[in-house]
């Protein structure tokens, strides 16, 4: 009997010592090569201006050898996506992910869903700020459901990058405050924020509805006019003196989230890798400096908490889109 769980106890050991070395390989793993950080839209818009500066704190980490970043714009995303799909079981490609990749699929725009891929991190929380040309009769978010109640096609909208993405929810509910269609709505797509922005300020669209840092600057310099913001309350940093939307009495309240994803089939190691990495560079006081400038709220989870966040995003979009009539039926 002693001899048995001497056995027994020697076997455990080995086994313990086993699991151990496993473990400890797996979390050697690193960067063997320069990692490309794929972007799902065009330059100057906030996929974009979150990829450079999430390339700039990877960049502080000695386990990487170099990072890029490359603009793969078009179909919403789907360019970007198909691509990284593409490269299966290879953690030095990651790309840049929203909502609007689960509004791509729920849409028909494409088959690709999030479980096609290894969810990776979300990093930041975005509220959606609706701004106008300096020059618009509209200077309140009433003035702007009142338009729309006299005339629901009366104003074009411009968003990036995708229909039915966040951007486009909350102009439902904008529609929805006025008592009007949401599907009357006059929507141009844009392919990135910025280009938005020079739309509106040169006439050609009356409304950009889309991140605040692609257009808080324009604001500031007197060229566009902030009309309400889709935040529960004021929000601190540059958006500090943008109205919210609830304060003008109007029900929208969203709001889009960032991340990055890795191709299918990554190792655990793989995975733990880029949870660490995240987790360093989101601690770097310049990614402070970066949530205030651009109007962010931080909302750092890890891969296995990203996969929970989508897992649930995907029946909540579902209805919210079915209840502004985006959904074909």
């Amino acid at each position: 009997m002693r001899v048995a769980r001497s056995v027994m106890g020697g076997a455990a050991a080995c086994l313990s010592a086993a699991m151990l070395a496993g473990t400890a390989i797996a979390q050697e793993w690193k960067p063997a090569k320069n990692v490309d950080i794929v972007v799902a839209s065009g330059a100057g818009g906030s996929s974009d201006r979150t990829a450079r500066v999430v390339q700039k704190l990877l960049q502080a980490n000695p386990a990487f050898p170099s990072i890029s970043v490359t603009n793969r714009p078009g179909g919403g995303g789907t360019v970007a996506w198909t691509y990284l799909a593409q490269q299966p079981g290879d953690p030095h490609y990651i790309a840049t992910f929203s909502p609007t990749m689960v509004t791509n699929q729920l849409l028909g725009v494409t088959k690709l869903r999030y479980t096609d891929f290894t969810p990776l991190s979300i990093i930041l929380r975005e509220y959606i700020l609706v701004t106008v040309n300096a020059d618009s009769p509209i200077t309140s978010a009433r003035d702007l459901v009142e338009a729309i109640r006299k005339d629901p096609t009366a104003l074009s909208f411009a968003f990036s990058a995708s229909p039915g993405n966040h951007n486009h929810v909350v102009i439902g509910m904008i529609y929805k405050a006025a008592g009007a269609d949401p599907r009357k709505a006059k929507v141009v797509i844009q392919k990135s924020g910025g280009v938005g922005a020079t739309s509106v300020m040169g006439g050609h669209i009356d409304v950009l509805v889309g991140a605040p840092a692609n257009v808080l600057r324009h604001v500031q310099a007197g060229k566009m006019r902030a009309i309400g913001l889709s935040a529960p309350q004021r929000q601190p940093g540059a958006a500090a003196e943008v109205p919210t939307f609830r304060d003008q009495g109007i029900d929208a309240v969203f709001y889009s989230w960032r991340g990055f994803i890795g191709a299918k089939d990554l190792t655990a190691a793989q995975i733990a890798f880029w949870d660490d990495a995240f987790a360093k560079a989101l601690r770097l006081d310049e990614w402070k400096q970066n949530v205030a400038k651009n109007a962010w709220a931080e909302d750092l989870r890890s891969s296995a908490e990203t996969r929970k966040h989508l897992d649930s995003e995907q029946e909540l979009i579902a209805r919210m889109l079915g209840e502004l009539g985006l959904l074909k039926r």
